[in-house]
């Protein structure tokens, strides 16, 4: 049975006419008589009754037309819904991201993003960058902001660098600035200061307990274990001072005193990371792009 054939068919059974039929699915009418012929041979039944000047259903007919109708019917909301994916009107983007990123660099993009796609779902996962390389090679994501290097071992990934972002020192106004004062701060002299420190896992803990090491000593943790917006507000409320992105710092200045680092400071690099055996569907390419061209 071919989905042409239902279509000859239900012309037929709606126009009671082989040749009105015939212009209705544009095509000649011989053709169309020889298709219904090959599906009543297919289904074992006349579905027509053939008197001169009168064309009626039978039976087997009458129990195949509405069955007809809801494939054609299936068949036609299939074609929408897959044209409206293809242009954009529908769909959904899976994008991981590490906190850090979701307050500094996503909230402008994913703006323009919706407004030029209003019906794409966004559906964000935010976590480090361990995590989002697991959640990517399982298929959970469609695409993720991460942090370069990336883990090892790391499954096959495409990674494009997106941006290398300075880090600065974030602390209280009512509390001594950190490095005696000065305009910058170097990573030396945070020996002594109270930190405020991200979870494990986290892409900033691991860089700046790094860097102090580097410099020969082991940070001071006044408080440890947050988020991006907890380590902010346990700055703002004087625990102690922290090493964020300059992006997020920018966003989040309000009640907070931000030093930048004397060079060569501490930088990081965030990349857009997909597998590399699956091409991402085609509204979170266009969700790169944006990423790539903001």
């Amino acid at each position: 049975m071919q989905f042409q054939q239902l279509q000859y068919f239900v012309a037929v059974a709606e126009t009671r006419h082989f040749t009105r039929a015939a212009d209705l699915v544009h095509v000649a009418q011989p053709s169309l008589s020889q298709q219904i012929k090959a599906l009543e041979r297919e289904l074992g039944a006349d579905l027509f009754l053939r008197a001169r000047g009168n064309i009626t259903l039978t039976d087997a007919g009458e129990a195949l037309l509405p069955l007809a109708r809801r494939i054609l019917a299936d068949a036609d909301t299939a074609r929408h819904e897959v044209q409206e994916l293809a242009q954009l009107r529908r769909g959904r983007v899976r994008l991981g991201a590490t906190p850090s990123v979701c307050t500094g660099l996503l909230p402008d993009v994913l703006r323009a993003f919706h407004d030029r796609y209003p019906g794409i779902r966004l559906l964000i996962e935010e976590g480090g960058s361990h995590d989002l390389v697991r959640e990517l090679a399982r298929g959970a994501l469609d695409l993720a902001l991460v942090v370069l290097p990336l883990p090892t071992p790391a499954p096959a990934l495409t990674t494009v660098e997106l941006l290398r972002e300075d880090l600065v020192v974030v602390s209280s106004p009512d509390a001594p600035r950190p490095g005696g004062g000065r305009r910058t701060v170097r990573v030396a002299d945070l020996e002594g200061e109270r930190l405020v420190m991200f979870r494990h896992g986290y892409d900033l803990r691991e860089l700046t307990v790094a860097a102090c090491r580097a410099e020969g000593f082991e940070p001071d943790f006044a408080v440890e274990g947050g988020e991006m917006d907890a380590v902010l507000g346990f700055v703002r409320a004087g625990l102690g001072v922290a090493v964020v992105p300059r992006m997020v710092a920018a966003r989040s200045g309000r009640g907070l005193r931000v030093t930048p680092l004397a060079r060569p400071g501490l930088h990081r690099t965030i990349a857009l990371a997909h597998r590399s055996d699956v091409a991402p569907p085609r509204a979170a390419r266009e969700l790169q792009r944006m990423l790539l061209e903001r």
